[in-house]
């Protein structure tokens, strides 16, 4: 049988499929790694993954391997930090971050209900951008954040429950054709450059907000790129492009330069917390749920 660090190492590289980001994350060397894995396939009696000089991937066999254990291995960390939440209760530190205008007031609301809850448990609040919602997340310099629930759809991210979902809108210079009419379909992004985000974030995000095609198959220009909302902004204003945007920023950012169209046939965008899957920790868990009773308060 394996070990339980052993299985870990092997969940984690079946995740990255790479083994010195393996090595990396566990803080071992790519041969131990190795070692391991090798162990695991001489008592399965079949390989687990297979390996070429440029690609790392999963045989059939590890693939169903690898989803068996997963939930074996939550529950068992689970168990145990739900023992230690009790003996110990919620303390120490918890760092919570935020994306924008509208994450920042569910945040807001979030840190009263868990202040009230947990009063031996410091919180610290952080502003996050594009460039950095994830990173700061990998980097332990975030527990958890509330932000556009796209950013975690990559290996590694765990999202919590939508707390807010709202109607999308385009936001577009105050002389564009667009300005003061009811509502625009997604498909008129295909006549306007529409502004890039930066490459460094999910795909799924990028592909959200500056889709390379309409839902029709039209092309969509691509327009200048932005670091931050901030920027995308100015460049919206300046001319340089349109921009799929929240409702909130309606009420949050109000610009003489920049009017805000609804975009009728466009999905919601949805907030809610994100976190570090190997940081599902009880102060985690209880902002969550602070999280979620603090939003159903607001929007029941």
């Amino acid at each position: 049988m394996l070990e339980r660090q052993e299985i870990q190492i092997f969940l984690v590289l079946a995740d990255e499929l790479h083994f010195g980001r393996t090595a990396e994350r566990l803080r071992l060397t790519p041969g131990r790694v190795s070692q391991t894995i090798k162990k695991a396939e001489r008592l399965i009696g079949a390989p687990l993954f297979e390996r070429t000089s440029r690609h790392v991937r999963l045989t059939p066999l590890g693939a169903r391997l690898a989803d068996e254990l997963r939930p074996h291995v939550k529950g068992i960390q689970d168990a145990f930090q739900r023992a230690v939440d009790t003996g110990r209760g919620v303390t120490g530190v918890l760092r919570v971050g935020f994306l924008g205008a509208l994450a920042g007031q569910l945040l807001l609301k979030t840190v009263g209900v868990f202040a009230a809850r947990h009063p031996d448990c410091e919180v610290h609040i952080h502003e996050t951008q594009w460039h950095d919602t994830v990173s700061r997340l990998f980097d332990g310099d975030i527990d958890v954040q509330i932000t556009d629930i796209l950013f975690a759809a990559q290996p590694g991210l765990t999202p919590g429950p939508v707390l807010v979902a709202e109607p999308r809108l385009l936001a577009v210079p105050a002389d564009h054709a667009f300005a003061g009419r009811d509502a625009v379909p997604v498909a008129a992004l295909a006549d306007h450059p529409v502004i890039q985000v930066p490459v460094d974030i999910p795909r799924k995000f990028q592909s959200d907000r500056t889709p390379s095609r309409t839902g029709d198959g039209l092309p969509v220009p691509q327009g200048p790129r932005a670091t931050s909302f901030g920027e995308a902004l100015a460049l919206i204003a300046a001319g340089q492009g349109v921009f799929p945007v929240g409702e909130h920023a309606a009420r949050f950012y109000p610009r003489p330069d920049i009017a805000y169209v609804p975009l009728h046939d466009a999905p919601p965008i949805q907030w809610g917390p994100i976190w570090l899957t190997t940081n599902t920790s009880g102060r985690v868990r209880e902002f969550v749920r602070a999280a979620t009773d603090a939003a159903r308060a607001v929007h029941p």
